[in-house]
């Protein structure tokens, strides 16, 4: 007899949205675009939603899903995923989803340089047309204590590693966000270090678990969830999947991120979800599901131990959790 042994990240299967609810929606906003319609605003609920502008990675998605990175559970409902948002670009509130729209995601290109074989600045599309796209779905933990799960499309982080060929001996991997303080009035406030830059070792960038993500919910990502390029990193707070990238550089110095900046002794450099270690101003040992409202108790890693902690045995005297 079969027995399958539930993975430690995985929600239980009581609360598990059926799959053709999930995949009919999805047909049905495919059938949209079909018909021209996907860049109309909708409206869900009494409030705006976005199936993006024309966009011609329209037809890339769906992605083919990889069954590898799933949850057994609830996706979060799309329109909760996409209408509470944090992107200090646009403002400090949750609410940023309008303000967000005035982004241009097109023409929009990434300079990848630095330690590597083959540095260029490279078109978005261009770029979609050189990596193996799928859709994963993934836990996303926020330092703030609330949590969800959603269907992220895009490619593993190592496949851009592997395709850039980065130098023997390189370190970190430092990415900076889009500068844009005409149209992004948070970029005009002084006391934060405009643009957002976040790092990885190359350890993290390499590992399975790294994606750039590029597409959500079946369809392009929205500008608030960080259209048109961002990254996705599961086993980590929230704030280190930098949103809109414009720039990847190579390197052997540690980057000096954003919030580690503001505030190096709430938000470091490493940032992994743990719920041993509290924020200076609130616990991490629970959460709030953003889609029931329920708590529960968070865990190591996010649920993502048995990918990730071997990264960093022998780290013990940096503080991996802040």
């Amino acid at each position: 007899m079969l027995i399958r042994v539930q993975r430690a990240w995985e929600i239980p299967a009581s609360h598990v949205t059926p799959e053709h609810i999930f995949f009919n929606r999805r047909r049905f906003m495919t059938g949209l675009a079909a018909a021209g319609a996907i860049g109309s605003v909708l409206s869900v609920g009494g409030r705006r939603a976005w199936a993006d502008d024309p966009d011609p990675s329209a037809g890339l998605y769906p992605a083919k899903h990889n069954d590898a990175y799933k949850i057994d559970g609830t996706l979060t409902p799309e329109e909760r995923a996409t209408h509470y948002n944090n992107y200090y670009e646009f403002g400090d509130g949750k609410d940023i989803a309008d303000a967000a729209q005035v982004l241009p995601v097109r023409p929009w290109a990434i300079t990848i340089d630095g330690m590597v074989e083959k540095p260029q600045t490279i078109a978005i599309d261009d770029l979609l047309k050189a990596m193996p796209l799928e859709e994963r779905i993934y836990r996303h933990r926020c330092v703030e204590a609330w949590s969800m799960a959603v269907p992220w499309s895009g490619f593993p982080l190592k496949a851009l590693v592997d395709y850039v060929k980065p130098s023997a001996g390189v370190k970190y991997l430092r990415f900076e966000s889009f500068s844009k303080p005409d149209i992004a009035p948070g970029q005009n406030e002084d006391w934060y270090p405009w643009p957002y830059i976040e790092g990885l070792t190359m350890a993290e960038a390499t590992n399975e678990l790294a994606f750039i993500s590029t597409g959500l919910y079946g369809k392009p990502i929205a500008k608030q969830n960080g259209a048109p390029i961002r990254l996705t990193l599961p086993w980590k707070y929230g704030f280190k999947s930098a949103k809109g990238i414009v720039k990847i550089t190579f390197t052997n110095d540690r980057p000096k991120t954003f919030w580690e900046t503001i505030q190096s002794s709430e938000y470091g450099f490493w940032a992994n979800v743990n719920p041993a270690v509290p924020h200076p101003r609130w616990s991490q040992a629970s959460e709030r599901d953003l889609g029931t409202g329920d708590q529960r108790d968070t865990q190591l890693f996010n649920g993502y131990a048995a990918q990730v902690a071997g990264i960093y045995q022998g780290l013990q005297g940096e503080e991996l959790y802040r």
